[in-house]
């Protein structure tokens, strides 16, 4: 069993992907969905993360972010977790959470320059895990503002960016 189950397979070959079927009953089980929102908030407060909100999926830095952001530096097997868990939440119908998690790493990456060993996964994974089109579009033009330097940035068209809005 996978704390953050998708409808493919990762990394265990032994576990099998889920089935809409699946998905659908995991969505209708409030026991199910608590225990996902309990996992969901375990794993941010083991990447120094706080979800401070749960009807919007807002996050914050938790006090310990300093020595949990220097873990994440250091291995990279974290990335593949992430992506894994940013997936999860779109099966789970947490779309909104997904962009909060995306825009967190995109700051965190870009504009804090906490986690440099993260920018390329959240902008070559965690970004395109979001299933909202329009929210997507948001968070790569927010990426696109705040990449230096703007000229190599290679994760969007560079006129639609400045047409954005």
């Amino acid at each position: 069993f996978r704390l953050f189950p998708l409808r493919e397979h990762g990394m265990n070959w032994r576990a099998r992907p889920l089935t809409c079927q699946e998905i659908q009953a995991f969505r209708k089980s409030k026991e199910v969905m608590d225990r996902f929102i309990r996992a969901y908030k375990l794993m941010l407060g083991f990447y120094g993360i706080n979800l401070i909100n749960e009807e919007t999926g807002e996050l914050e830095r938790a006090e310990n972010w300093r020595e949990r952001f220097e873990n994440l530096n250091r291995f990279s097997h974290n990335n593949l977790r992430i992506t894994r868990i940013l997936k999860c939440l779109g099966e789970m119908g947490y779309e909104d959470y997904q962009v909060h998690l995306v825009k967190f790493f995109l700051t965190e990456t870009l504009v804090e320059e906490t986690l440099p060993n993260v920018k390329r996964s959240a902008l070559d994974y965690f970004l395109f895990t979001v299933r909202s089109k329009e929210k997507r579009r948001e968070l790569v033009h927010y990426a696109w503002q705040h990449f230096k330097p703007q000229s190599s940035f290679v994760w969007g068209p560079r006129d639609k960016l400045q047409k954005f809005r």
